[in-house]
């Protein structure tokens, strides 16, 4: 695959550039920085594509050109064309609302700016205090967890619909030996006239 060095260096500055310009608070920057970065993008859809070759559908495999990249690029190029439209409305709605295509700071963004600074100035404030403290919790020393857990024969009022394992083999064992009683398998919950062994 023969590329070339001069579009790999065009690209990277295209990218770089439009990085750069995209950071800044001015609309018309940001709308420059997304063409830029949307032609870098292209002229890397165009170095990936490899060596230019036939159209699909003529001569042998390996002289087509793969019609993947030309897809994606004509896809990118959609992009940002769409978006680059939809910029500039904001930059026309902006300049009619203000005079002035800047992304200004509102109130709220002051208030909010102002309100971590006091929560990190306080948080600084309130590290030395608890340095000397040794770790404590909650539950330390007591005698049962704070979680109890809750049992379907502890409380009738508690009705469960999940499924339950039952061991079908042992109690059908059971059934079809002479004399043997089949038992109620373990886990399912007593019947409502049944009492409780406690």
């Amino acid at each position: 695959m023969d590329v070339s060095l001069t579009l790999i260096v065009i690209m990277a500055v295209l990218f770089a550039c439009g990085v750069y310009a995209m950071l800044e608070r001015s609309l018309t920057r940001v709308l420059i920085g997304f063409l830029l970065l949307g032609n870098a993008t292209n002229l890397l859809l165009l170095i990936v594509m490899g060596v230019p070759g036939n159209a699909p559908f003529f001569g042998t495999e390996g002289e087509m050109s793969d019609p993947l990249p030309q897809a994606l690029t004509l896809t990118a190029i959609v992009i940002t064309f769409a978006v680059s439209a939809f910029l500039l409305a904001l930059i026309y709605r902006s300049w009619q609302l203000g005079q002035a295509d800047t992304v200004e700071d509102d109130e709220d963004d002051i208030a909010i700016r102002g309100r971590t600074d006091a929560e990190e100035d306080l948080m600084g404030d309130d590290e030395g205090d608890y340095a000397d403290d040794d770790a404590t919790t909650d539950f330390v020393g007591l005698q049962t967890a704070p979680i109890t857990v809750l049992h379907m024969r502890d409380h009738p009022a508690i009705v469960d619909g999940a499924p339950v394992d039952r061991p079908v083999a042992p109690v059908l064992r059971q059934a079809q030996e002479p004399g043997g009683q089949a038992q109620e398998p373990r886990g399912q919950a007593p019947e409502a006239g049944e009492e409780d062994g406690r």
